[in-house]
């Protein structure tokens, strides 16, 4: 196995929108064929629609005079020039309309498979497109091939149609010539329109197929591995281990910061191992006691610690620490459902140091 099918095997992981947004900036985006194909037999399918009884008239005055009286065309070779130069200025006028919704149909393909993109990327040049090298191989690669094989089956499919359409009007074509010449295109443009729909119907499943293949396949193409995806998570959110890293940072300084209002607190409720919460009580500043630091374990440890080195109340209370611990925040003032259990305890300790005193 070739080190490039061995990397291709590796990307499993679906592209991130990163991903499709950097290819698409490269002009890289879902493309199909059959799907512009489509709306361009579409577009003029709704054009002969709307216009076609005028189309039909207009055709019918112009080759009247070709078809119907022959012998008034003056066959000098100016004058024929100059005739057939009118006839086609005059029938290319027909289908300028069309042209103009086929155009249309064709961009609007365009924008509903991926949405109006100028590539400045794509559209620059790029000498190693036009090694003839690499030209050959492309000339011969698979996808041409299949792209060719595609090319003919498109023909026989379309041929097969317009077989199935006429043949059942083979014995009207004799006819065809008996007819008046507006009449003989009215004829035909109807063939015409039973063809297009025909079409049309059966490229609009060829041309869903398609579009569901070429998605399936750029999806594919921009599979990523797993480390891609490290790699671009790192890039975009940063680095795991220093977000990490600042994390307990600031933990660890929001700790210090705790820690360091330990010794203003009045009393201090613990579980009496387990929890610790610290309380500060100012009646002129303060409308009810505050939260100044809480910790578990080795956090409610150092709290007590700090509380004995600093001549601060302890008291047990597990219930009340729990609930402080669970129900308050830091530099939070007790909620009032907490408000009589705290009370007895601040009284408390107000009356031990009024008894120190």
């Amino acid at each position: 196995m070739s080190s490039e099918d061995s990397d291709e095997s590796q990307k499993t992981e679906e592209p991130t929108a990163k991903k499709i947004s950097d290819a698409r900036d490269k002009g890289d985006v879902v493309k199909s064929q059959e799907l512009d194909t489509w709306f361009t037999f579409f577009g003029f399918l709704l054009f002969l629609s709307f216009f076609v009884i005028w189309i039909g008239k207009e055709i019918g005055v112009k080759l009247s005079t070709f078809l119907e009286r022959p012998d008034t065309i003056r066959f000098d070779t100016g004058h024929i020039y100059d005739a057939t130069i009118d006839l086609f200025g005059d029938l290319g006028v027909l289908f300028i309309a069309p042209a103009v919704m086929v155009i249309f149909f064709a961009i609007s393909s365009s924008l509903m498979q991926h949405g109006f993109l100028i590539s400045a990327q794509s559209i620059k040049p790029e000498f190693s497109k036009i090694s003839p090298l690499k030209g050959v191989k492309k000339l011969f690669s698979i996808q041409s091939v299949m792209n060719l094989l595609k090319g003919f089956a498109k023909l026989a499919i379309v041929g097969m149609i317009i077989g199935l359409v006429i043949w059942p009007k083979r014995t009207a074509i004799p006819q065809l010539a008996e007819l008046q010449v507006s009449q003989m295109t009215f004829i035909l443009l109807d063939w015409v329109t039973l063809v297009l729909v025909a079409v049309v119907a059966v490229m609009a499943i060829i041309a869903g197929l398609d579009y569901l293949f070429q998605y399936f396949q750029y999806m594919k193409k921009l599979r990523m591995t797993k480390q891609e995806v490290k790699d671009e998570s790192k890039q975009s959110e940063g680095d795991p281990m220093v977000k990490g890293r600042l994390r307990q940072l600031r933990m660890e300084k929001a700790r210090q910061r705790m820690m360091a209002a330990v010794p203003n607190a009045d009393v201090v409720i613990t579980n009496p191992t387990h929890f610790a919460v610290a309380l500060e009580y100012n009646g002129t500043s303060m409308e009810a006691p505050k939260l100044t630091a809480k910790g578990v374990d080795a956090v409610a440890f150092r709290i007590r610690k700090v509380a004995e080195e600093n001549k601060i109340t302890i008291m047990e209370n597990p219930p009340l620490a729990r609930a402080l611990y669970a129900g308050v925040e830091i530099d939070q003032e007790i909620p009032p459902e907490h408000y009589k259990a705290v009370a007895e305890v601040i009284s408390y300790v107000m009356k031990l140091k009024g008894q120190m005193r």
